[in-house]
């Protein structure tokens, strides 16, 4: 029922900033939590940072005064903002729904690869 696509990753420098963006189509928008996560080559899928429907926003300790995840019900997009960036950022950053007015229902968007590197 809904579909979420990621886009803004590539190659950035250490130090250097990138904002990715999400893109939400076939619900509610207002209804969902939205999450980035993120998973480094050989290592465990990691939350990096969560916005309520309310707009309340939860960030993991590596994310933390780094990151800023924000949502635009409008546009039915939701962001992260990423600067100071780190070679252990390296990643494919994935978006993810929860919740939406029948559920609670999950979704994963596609990833989008995030290479932070001089």
């Amino acid at each position: 029922q809904v579909q979420l696509v990621e886009s803004g990753g590539g190659l950035v420098q250490p130090g250097g900033s990138l904002r990715l963006s999400c893109a939400a189509s076939g619900g509610i928008f207002r209804f969902y939590a939205m999450k980035w996560y993120r998973q480094a080559h050989g290592k465990q899928r990691e939350l990096v940072a969560s916005i309520t429907s309310g707009g309340s926003t939860v960030y993991a300790d590596s994310a933390q005064g780094r990151f800023i995840i924000s949502r635009d019900n409008a546009k039915m997009t939701v962001y992260l903002q990423m600067s100071s960036l780190k070679p252990e950022d390296t990643a494919v950053y994935y978006c993810y729904a929860w919740g939406g007015p029948v559920g609670p229902s999950e979704y994963w968007g596609q990833g989008t690869q995030v290479t932070v590197s001089s």
